[in-house]
């Protein structure tokens, strides 16, 4: 996997923005964001790696349907729609596209489900794939796909619009570090790990590609919960903090005694 443990640092108040403000992203949000300072990734936040970068390209597509969408995939493409951030899936600025079924396979194997599903992609629309001429050039959020569990062959996908002024509901993955020196884990007890990922509404511009959960002084019968979770200042945990994302659990007291000899 290409992610890199980086240690967490919360970050001074110096940092703090005067801004307030998903497995798949669910609808954006419709809201228009003051007039400040663009929003910015902060020093020893997680955040996307350009290496990674890709456009994906796409061509129009007429009309829906069960038929259509099956000659699509025939042909090695991918049945896909572009919806309008402000609106999420209800209607407004809406595309009916078709991608590339061998990209789209690519890049979900190479990042996984949950990391493909909370990345911004540039999106360019083409008469033709072959073609110079450009349709629509736009930054893109996968909302949902829906892959054939037999083939991992991705079946349609959906996209939303992400302009910087939008605020985006998404489920970030979860990266867990620090198992190796946990003194509950060092102990012999195992993670129990009750959250993948974790939805936050977040600014456009600043959409973390994952959640580091640092477990290095997780002690047997400790737990992280998602208040505890350090991310950007800007970004609104729509969960409750309360709720749990992991615990170190301990042996049985059955399975830590000796058996009697008999």
């Amino acid at each position: 996997m290409y992610l890199t443990r980086l240690i967490l640092t919360r970050p001074s108040s110096s940092f703090l923005l005067l801004r307030h403000f998903s497995h798949s992203a669910t609808a954006a949000v419709h809201d228009e964001l003051p007039d400040l300072q663009p929003l910015t990734y902060l020093p020893g936040f997680p955040r996307p790696n350009p290496k990674h970068d890709e456009t994906i390209l796409a061509i129009p597509r007429a009309i829906s349907g069960k038929n259509i969408s099956e000659k699509e995939r025939k042909a090695g493409r991918v049945p896909s729609i572009v919806f309008e951030q402000e609106d999420g899936e209800h209607g407004g600025n809406k595309r009916l596209i078709s991608v590339r079924t061998d990209q789209i396979k690519k890049l979900v194997n190479h990042l996984g489900h949950s990391f493909f599903l909370s990345r911004l992609f540039k999106l360019e629309v083409r008469s033709d794939f072959e073609s110079e001429e450009i349709v629509e050039k736009v930054r893109v959020l996968p909302r949902k796909i829906h892959i054939k569990a037999s083939t991992d062959k991705p079946l349609n996908v959906t996209f939303i619009r992400a302009p910087s002024n939008a605020l985006l509901k998404v489920d970030i993955p979860l990266v867990f570090i620090g198992d190796d020196v946990s003194p509950g884990m060092k102990k012999g007890a195992s993670l129990n790990t009750i959250k993948r990922t974790v939805k936050y509404l977040c600014p456009a511009d600043i959409i973390p590609p994952y959640i580091e959960v640092d477990l290095s002084e997780l002690d047997v019968g400790q737990k992280i919960v998602m208040g505890d979770l350090i991310v950007h200042p800007a970004l609104k945990l729509l969960q409750s903090k309360d709720e749990a994302v992991c615990k170190i659990m301990g042996q049985r007291v059955s399975e830590t005694q000796p058996k009697k000899s008999k």
